[in-house]
């Protein structure tokens, strides 16, 4: 008879069904509605269930792509409990990873976190992951599911697949459903590629493969707004604005002082880049409309 109790954590985008999954499990009913863009999962939190003569502790986790906080500060909120857990010998049993089957297509959003998760996991741990397609009871075009389901595991999943995972479908949104996805789940636990880089390499977050993916997402970002604000010098440019030219260059100055100075935090990521972006050109469109409409 195994000694531990059976740890499964679940992870995935934002309203994709994980607490949902939780409260199925653990016979909690609490008022969330799975599909939702707000998280309700605010914290890590663990639950502990009795069944079948064994132990089980779920874990739900903050969602991806949440509205109020940046993916980093999820990922280190995530990443400080995974390593936790490591250093006291714990490894998780499973992992299972919520897709909503009712998404149309895999957003940009969608494939950010996908990307992130798999490099979170890695290869060896892969044969613990479920990948849980969820909310086929909203589902209205069956053929239509079913080939987005084909087109996730012949795609987008294929690599997980390759290396072990498996795909599963939550399609009763009721208890013994889902049990029957997480039953196969036991024996010892797996340590994650992102806890065997924290403990065992010593790296920093963001020296990661996790954290190297999500660094190459800002670097992406970075250059998107920088081949903005170049367009807009053009613009100004060409209105003979040079104080709106001088200001773009000052922002485009501050993007990159911006970015270098995050990442050279070598403990933590810190504070939402997108937001601080989007504060910045916020405040910056009132001055260029006025510019435009003074030039015209």
């Amino acid at each position: 008879m195994a000694s531990g109790p059976i740890i499964i954590a679940l992870m995935g985008l934002t309203g994709s069904g994980m607490s949902n999954f939780i409260n199925k499990l653990t016979g909690t009913r609490e008022e969330k509605a799975a599909g939702q863009l707000k998280s309700h999962t605010q914290a890590i939190r663990e639950f502990q269930v009795n069944h079948s003569n064994r132990q089980y502790v779920f874990v739900d986790t903050p969602g991806f792509d949440e509205t109020y906080r940046s993916d980093r500060d999820i990922l280190r909120m995530i990443a400080e409990w995974l390593e936790k857990k490591y250093r006291g010998n714990v490894k998780l049993t499973g992992i299972i990873y919520t897709h909503r089957i009712t998404d149309n297509r895999m957003s940009g959003s969608l494939c950010k976190n996908l990307d992130m998760f798999s490099r979170l996991c890695g290869d060896k741990a892969a044969e613990r992951v479920r990948l849980v397609t969820t909310m086929w009871d909203r589902v209205k075009d069956t053929r239509l599911a079913e080939s987005r389901v084909s087109q996730l595991e012949k795609n987008f999943w294929k690599p997980l697949i390759e290396a072990g995972a498996r795909h599963k479908r939550f399609e009763g949104n009721s208890s013994r459903c889902a049990w029957k996805i997480v039953q196969d789940l036991n024996g010892d636990g797996e340590a994650l590629l992102l806890q065997e880089e924290l403990v065992d390499a010593g790296r920093n977050l963001n020296e990661t493969t996790a954290g190297k993916a999500l660094h190459t997402q800002f670097q992406k970002l970075l250059h998107e707004e920088k081949e903005t604000i170049k367009q807009l010098q053009e613009e100004a440019k060409a209105q003979r604005d040079p104080e709106l030219v001088r200001q773009l260059e000052a922002e485009q100055r501050r993007l990159e002082a911006e970015l270098q100075k995050t990442w050279g935090d070598k403990h933590k990521l810190k504070v939402s880049f997108f937001r601080r972006i989007a504060r910045l050109f916020a405040r910056k469109t009132p001055a260029v409309n006025g510019h435009s409409a003074r030039s015209n």
